[in-house]
């Protein structure tokens, strides 16, 4: 049953600010996909892949996503999975995405990059210009392969260009961000900004590491920070954002139940923290869900919505105008 406070967090307007593009794979999209590539899938059926959206942890959920991005080939196939992305998204409010896509999975398997990134940025013009939905593309490297993997990506994209910024995704588990300064480095030698996931999986030092040494502006994920008291403190002092996604952090188990979730501790505390979808086809639920979600497992009121939706556009990269333009929407919509 619908209540009066999911139709309000419905009619926020929103920024998307963590979500895998590649996550977006609809089983229906993938098989679609699939019969037009000739791409072998293990599954038999649609109900076949979402009985094996069963995950234990981060890495037998990437296990699936990996084969599911197998399927995308050419231009045309990251076009398509961006637009439905875009018409999914805009009728639950989503007015600016921010969007990662991570092109080493797809060039290792010999998926030109220009492909990748065309067809992304043929979507998100469609989708400014048909849906009224703004958006930047930032580069995530995968930090299950080595450095070198990485800087051989960003070399290839930077003349492409088409990129707001480079990110940090992946499996965590040994894998901290000092391992990938040089790359970073670069990326800010070229004039591009940084985020970077941190904290979900690996502990708290992972957070200060991806500030301290790949100077990044916002923290992916980053639910772990409240086992450092202090770096919560300095996450409010400094206002550094963090991009949480409540349903993912259930259904990979870094929270056993959703009633568990420290969103709202992170919120008492001052932290810049917004809500976003990170893989919704693989969790279960787009920003819609998590908003409504975790509103009802929280127990959040419309004061704490209207600042979660808030927060999502003060962390984006939109210009101070534009960021100005959302929060008066925002106001409107608590005031009726």
């Amino acid at each position: 049953m619908t209540t009066a406070l999911d139709a309000f967090a419905a009619a926020l307007p929103k920024a998307e600010l963590h979500l895998h593009i590649e996550g977006t794979l609809e089983p229906e999209l993938m098989f679609a996909l699939a019969r037009r590539n000739s791409a072998k899938l293990r599954f038999a059926s649609i109900e076949a892949i979402r009985a094996a959206y069963a995950f234990d942890g981060l890495q037998s959920f990437l296990d699936i996503y990996y084969e599911g991005a197998g399927v995308l080939r050419a231009e045309q196939d990251f076009s398509d999975l961006a637009w439905a992305y875009f018409t999914r998204v805009a009728p639950m409010g989503v007015r600016h995405a921010e969007i990662f896509f991570d092109p080493q999975t797809h060039t290792a398997r010999g998926v030109p990059y220009e492909a990748v990134i065309s067809g992304l940025t043929r979507a998100c013009r469609r989708a400014e210009k048909e849906l009224g939905v703004t958006s930047k593309l930032i580069l995530c490297f995968l930090r299950h392969l080595d450095e070198e993997s990485a800087l051989a990506t960003l070399r290839e994209a930077l003349p492409l260009g088409g990129i707001a910024g480079v990110g940090l995704d992946s499996s965590e588990k040994n894998r901290p961000p000092s391992l990938f300064q040089k790359v970073f480095g670069l990326a800010r030698a070229a004039g591009l900004r940084a985020v970077a996931h941190a904290g979900e999986e690996g502990p708290p030092s992972y957070i200060t590491e991806a500030l301290d040494l790949l100077k990044v502006e916002r923290i992916d994920h980053g639910v772990r920070c409240v086992e450092d008291p202090e770096l919560v403190k300095r996450l409010a002092a400094e206002q550094t954002a963090l991009t949480v996604c409540p349903l993912s952090n259930h259904k990979l188990r870094v929270f056993a139940a959703l009633e568990d979730h420290n969103l709202r501790d992170l919120l008492s505390a001052g932290v810049l923290a917004s809500v976003h979808s990170d893989d919704p086809a693989y969790f279960g639920g787009y920003v819609d869900a998590n908003y409504r979600d975790t509103a009802r497992a929280l127990g959040l009121t419309k004061a704490e919505l209207r600042t979660l939706a808030r927060n999502s556009f003060l962390s984006s990269w939109l210009s101070g105008a534009e960021k100005d333009r959302h929060l008066a929407a925002i106001d409107r919509v608590a005031a009726s």
